[in-house]
């Protein structure tokens, strides 16, 4: 049986931290950076930066909610 939420390690300024995350939202993670063009760290700092104007978001958080809204988004621009 695979865990549900799983800790990943990801370097951030020069630092490295862990996020726990499900699979599927690690994976969508991958997905987005791919995406545009960008390494998966490079998508974090970014998620994370955005994140320190609501200090109390932890960053597994923030990045769940980045994916959601990254999908949620691109449906409304298929218009469905």
């Amino acid at each position: 049986m695979t865990k549900a939420v799983v800790k990943y390690s990801v370097r951030l300024a020069n630092h490295r931290t862990s996020v726990s995350l499900e699979p599927a939202f690690w994976q969508a993670i991958h997905d987005i950076a791919k995406q545009q063009h960008i390494p998966v760290r490079q998508l974090v700092e970014q998620i994370d930066h955005q994140r320190l104007h609501q200090p109390t978001t932890n960053l597994s958080s923030a990045l769940r909610v980045y994916v959601l809204l990254f999908y949620r988004d691109k449906l409304q621009q298929t218009g469905k």
